[in-house]
């Protein structure tokens, strides 16, 4: 079947609708090019006064380029090839000799924005999934039909720099603001707009052309762009903002520079030249095999259940949050904005409640804010959140999250209050980070309705939720907690119980080897810096005073405990608490807070009982390795453990909870990238220097052996 249908009004104009069979969303493809240019054809032919371009898929226009076929190219020249092609069809659709105007609701991403700008113009519906983008950069690419030519002109240099090197979108209202489009209207009225704007533009006189929007804009825009250092200026600011968020790890930056500067300087033509021979060497590169690969993991999961086999779901009807701090209150933010369901909030008086409750309003305030709902729809949220401090408050919730502090007995105690006061089909979910969810449920007389689910701070931010389950947890109360992650916009994985679960887990070596370093005079500017280089967003030192150095050395002992000397912290962690130093929550850590900058607290020094070694010059990469082999050995030893499902969701896990760096993959995909072999030399070779700390990993030596992989 043709996934084009195409109907001639009586006013002239052919609205040409995009519907491919047997798919959710419309994706561009190399095999609809002939298609497509058999309705331009068909249409010209016809006599068509004029075309407006839409989508059969409710709620999406085109969500980009089919990047299961980027899979299968196995060569930059024939990856290239692929990108002259579809400039080509697009190119037609630029200079056809009648206006063509998209009609966009929904998703108009990548490919499908690098449509719309081959149109004469576009009109965009205000339904909240309409938002425009190319974020393919996120993939370790650039857009590779004609969209880093094609943007500049329509929203100006700058504007098109920080949609190409940031892959970020922006919704209807941005984009009308920018210059993308001509028109935002009602969802069910966007076609008939389309269609009035075509036949606008098809009754002028004057050859159609491009506007930047107010003649200001335009007239800062051609200053900028229309001049040898107007151009100097802006790209030398772009490229140094990139390097600084990407720290050279992304070879997708500085090619799309590149490329939208040869455009800017010699033309259209060669500036798509340029793109399609770019985009076929970024796709063979190691980047951006990771980033694919996390991508297509990413995609996997959304459809896993997490657990093995068929399982019948409990809906989610009612939430219970037990605890208004500031996780408590991120779990409801996330509940009533997100997954649209209530929520019932409780603690243990008015006040702390009242607290919740008002970070709860603010966060609501600001999606107002930001025009990402509607006044309606965010006080309808807010109605949604019953307050209260009751024993009781949860006799109707389906699931109850509890999110009080890390205190074993505690948590145990209100777990049985939980059980006391709901019906037997309620599941009990501890929030906690550390706490084994076994030692929890031995407080439970329902023991399969037990589970871990672990957010991350802030939880309207970070992406990821584990889900911890016990030997005793159902298949059942498991699914349920996964699909209410899922709801609740968060990627989910699953994984077994143990101290530190899997992300905890993994990330306490990384800063106990950041604390070893520090005993050792190594800099805390230089730890820091290490681990950047490595591709970290932050570096450990900045996350113990994130996290907490009391917290920290509490986890540390517990972690010494469990797994012995190779986790075995240094006494400064415990030297640095009794000095009254937590980190940023006491405003005074590792770093001193003020209200514009942190800055390196050389105090911190003394207490410990060292004294810095600025001069000293660190051996090639070891601080690096020390870091980033610390985090890896951990997640080997986990999967060889059975705390993770896969290693899919062990370097899921490590990239979306922990921010270890896409461009490598995941912990597993790493091994797999450098060699277990390899990856087991440098860790022999750290263990005779740094003792027990390195001692290898079983599983690794037999891969090595066996030459085995991750993947």
């Amino acid at each position: 079947m043709s996934p084009f249908k195409s109907e001639r009004r009586a006013d002239g104009v052919h609205v040409l609708t995009f519907d491919l069979p047997e798919s959710r969303q419309n994706v561009l493809r190399p095999d609809l090019q002939d298609a497509l240019e058999a309705e331009l054809d068909a249409a010209e032919e016809a006599g068509a006064k004029a075309i407006v371009f839409a989508s059969g898929k409710p709620g999406s226009f085109v969500a980009g380029a089919d990047i299961e076929i980027l899979r299968e190219v196995e060569s930059a020249d024939k990856a290239t090839q692929m990108s002259k092609s579809l400039q080509k069809v697009l190119s037609r659709m630029a200079s056809f000799p009648v206006p063509i105007v998209c009609a966009i609701d929904g998703a108009c991403l990548g490919g499908g924005l690098e449509l719309a700008l081959a149109c004469a113009d576009r009109v965009a519906s205000t339904h909240l999934k309409t938002r425009l983008g190319l974020p393919e950069v996120k993939l370790g690419l650039l857009p590779g039909a004609g969209g880093t030519q094609r943007l500049v002109p329509r929203v100006g240099i700058e504007s098109a720099l920080d949609l190409l090197l940031t892959g970020r979108t922006v919704d209807a209202r941005k984009a009308k603001k920018m210059g993308l489009l001509h028109e935002t209207v009602a969802p069910s009225l966007v076609v008939e707009a389309a269609v009035r704007r075509a036949l606008e533009l098809a009754e002028r006189e004057a050859p159609i052309k491009s506007s930047f929007g107010p003649d200001l804009e335009a007239l800062q825009s051609f200053a900028l762009t229309g001049n040898a250092l107007g151009r100097s200026i802006v790209f030398a600011q772009a490229e140094k903002a990139a390097l600084a968020k990407s720290g050279g790890h992304y070879p997708a930056i500085p090619r799309i520079l590149e490329v939208v500067r040869v455009g800017l300087e010699k033309g259209l033509e060669a500036g798509l030249e340029a793109e399609a021979l770019a985009f076929g060497e970024l796709l063979m590169t190691d980047v951006s095999q990771r980033l694919v690969e996390l991508f297509f993991a990413t995609k996997a999961l959304e459809k896993d259940p997490g657990v093995d086999g068929p399982v019948e779901l409990r809906p989610t009807r009612r939430l219970g949050v037990l605890g208004a701090g500031l996780m408590g209150r991120g779990i409801a933010f996330v509940t009533v904005e997100k997954a649209d369901l209530p929520v019932v909030l409780r603690d243990r008086d008015d006040t702390a409640v009242g607290a919740g409750l008002r970070t709860i309003h603010g966060l609501l305030e600001d999606q107002g804010r930001r025009r990402k709902r509607s006044d309606f729809e965010r006080r309808r949220r807010l109605l949604n959140i019953e307050a209260s401090t009751r024993r009781e408050a949860f006799h109707r919730c389906d699931v109850v999250i509890e999110a009080v502090f890390e205190d074993l007995e505690l948590k145990r105690a209100l777990l049985r209050e939980v059980e006391e006061t709901t019906p037997e089909g309620t599941i009990f979910a501890s929030n906690t980070s550390s706490i084994p969810i076994g030692r929890i449920a031995e407080a439970a007389r329902r023991k399969d309705r037990v589970v871990g689910m672990h957010y991350f701070s802030p939880v309207h931010r970070m992406p990821l939720l584990e889900v911890i389950r016990t030997p005793e947890t159902s298949d059942e109360t498991v699914a349920t907690c996964v699909a209410l992650g899922k709801q609740q916009g968060k990627t989910v994985i699953v994984v077994n119980d143990g101290v530190g679960f899997y992300t905890s887990r993994i990330l306490g070596p990384y800063l106990n080897e950041a604390a070893w370093m520090l005993t050792e005079g190594i800099p805390i500017e230089t730890i820091d810096a290490a681990a950047k280089r490595v591709g970290f967003p932050v570096g450990p030192i900045t996350l113990l005073d994130e996290v907490g150095i009391d917290v920290a050395a509490k986890v540390a002992k517990i972690a010494e405990s469990a797994f012995g000397a190779r986790l075995h912290p240094p006494s400064s962690l415990e030297r640095l608490v009794e000095d009254g130093r937590t980190g940023r929550k006491g405003r005074k850590g590792f770093y001193v807070y003020d209200e514009r900058k942190k800055i390196v607290d050389e105090s911190v020094y003394e207490v410990i009982g060292v004294k810095p070694d600025r001069r000293a010059k660190v051996e090639g990469r070891i601080l690096e390795d020390r870091l980033l082999v610390m985090m890896v050995q951990e997640a080997i030893r986990c999967f060889d453990e059975g705390i993770v499902r896969s290693a899919r969701d062990a370097d899921i896990g490590a990239v979306f909870g922990l921010g270890f760096p896409p461009f490598r993959g995941g912990p597993l995909s790493w091994t797999d990238a450098v060699g277990p072999s390899e990856l087991l030399r440098r860790m022999r070779g750290l263990h005779d220097r740094l003792g027990a700390r390195f001692e290898p990993p079983s599983l690794l030596e037999r891969m090595a052996k066996d030459g085995r992989r991750f993947h």
